[in-house]
């Protein structure tokens, strides 16, 4: 039996994953949660042996899907992480596989695609929706400047005009991780400077 744990912060899309694995025999819910942080919590608890943790990427305010996945890969036990989001773009994709997922669908996949990637992913096997796997090809031939969803946030909000003090109060952070975003930014786009980083980033279509 593959025990599952469902976290995702829309109770109708949590609803729906339910309603799929639960018509599957070889498959147990053994909870669901709304927020990333209780995710890890339940991980960390270990008490329904979780096996595979379906994880959202987008949670809103705290923790995000790829923080919350590293957070639970990090155990020396830990349960595979099967992103299922409805974002492809190559930051959520990047930052999802090097936080230790052990695949990346769209919710949109079909139910006997979404079984077979939770059986997958608690046998120890990778799977990925086909677009993801084709951006990953295209990523390896033309390599990018790849910023994390949080960077992408900051610079976005650099783009505004905001000060560090109105990002942090914005984003719910603290000002030195505010400054700790901003230097990593600066250090992908090679630059030492919020104008060079808007110029670079725009150059680069990083910039939605």
């Amino acid at each position: 039996m593959i025990r599952v744990l469902i976290a995702d912060d829309h109770p109708i899309v949590r609803t729906g994953l339910r309603a799929v694995f639960e018509g599957e025999p070889s498959i147990e819910i053994v909870g669901e949660v709304g927020r990333a942080e209780d995710a890890v919590a339940r991980v960390d608890a270990q008490a329904d042996g979780i096996d595979v943790v379906t994880m959202d990427l987008r949670f809103g305010a705290g923790m995000s899907g790829a923080e919350a996945t590293r957070a639970v890969r990090r155990r020396e036990d830990a349960p595979a992480v099967l992103v299922l989001t409805n974002y492809d773009n190559d930051v959520d994709i990047l930052e999802a596989i090097e936080a230790g997922a052990s695949g990346y669908l769209l919710k949109d996949a079909p139910p006997a695609d979404l079984i077979s990637a939770v059986q997958d992913a608690a046998a120890g096997r990778t799977v990925l929706a086909p677009v993801v796997a084709n951006r990953l090809q295209e990523r390896r031939r033309r390599p990018e400047v790849a910023l994390t969803p949080r960077e992408h946030d900051v610079l976005a909000l650099v783009a505004e005009g905001l000060t560090n003090d109105q990002i942090s109060q914005r984003l719910y952070l603290s000002k030195p991780t505010v400054k700790s975003h901003l230097a990593h930014i600066y250090g992908k786009l090679d630059v030492s400077s919020r104008t060079a980083a808007l110029a670079r980033a725009r150059d680069l279509g990083l910039l939605r």
